[in-house]
């Protein structure tokens, strides 16, 4: 049909311009050692580190397990600056109203730790969203990162949380320079800028909470 050429290829530009302007993180997490708890099983949660042309699949996606709390434990390949991450969540009572992140622990952040660890950030999710929401970081906290464990929770109908996709978006804080110096090109910040409109279009004139 039309819709889906359309849709397919405004998401293959999009696909491209992440390539190009190197925002996206997918390439430099260590995919195979995504593991996750309170899920049936952990290794599972590599399923929902998807490329950015897959972020709208919904055949593959995580449910917590014994109740609505679940924690997904991201290493990269070399350290990051994370700017903003990106998420497609649940929908109705599968939807986790609560994030909280922390970086650089080399293991996995459990439950226990979860409770008594100061997270580097809190965030509030917005809920009714469909497609994939960009929420910001600061970026002050998270200039040089080697891993992330994600604890998503409190869930609308307080039984199961759903996870369909997590991205991030930043640089790799060991090639950029040589990156940039190699193509001696200026840092596409337009470009990043345009991406960053589409992404958070749907969350416009709402607000997202971040501690």
């Amino acid at each position: 049909m039309p819709s889906d050429n359309s849709d397919t290829a405004h998401n293959s530009a999009l696909a491209d311009l992440h390539s190009s302007n190197l925002s996206n993180l997918f390439g430099v997490i260590d995919r195979d050692n995504v593991y996750g708890l309170n899920l049936t099983v952990p290794e599972d949660a590599k399923e929902v580190i998807k490329p950015w042309d897959l972020r709208e699949d919904n055949t593959k996606y995580i449910d917590s397990s014994v109740d609505d709390q679940l924690i997904v434990h991201i290493p990269f390949t070399e350290n990051v600056r994370i700017k903003s991450i990106l998420l497609k969540l649940g929908r109705g009572e599968t939807t986790p109203r609560h994030l909280r992140i922390y970086a650089n622990h080399s293991t996995i952040v459990d439950f226990g730790e979860a409770e008594t660890t100061k997270p580097q950030l809190n965030i509030s999710i917005l809920e009714g969203e469909t497609g994939v929401v960009e929420y910001p970081m600061r970026v002050a906290s998270f200039t040089s990162v080697h891993s992330l464990s994600l604890f998503f929770g409190d869930s609308v109908g307080g039984d199961v949380s759903r996870v369909y996709y997590i991205g991030f978006k930043g640089d790799m804080r060991s090639t950029k320079r040589e990156v940039n110096s190699k193509l001696e090109v200026p840092a596409p910040h337009a470009a990043d800028a345009a991406l960053t409109d589409r992404v958070s279009e749907r969350a416009a004139g709402q607000q997202t909470t971040a501690r």
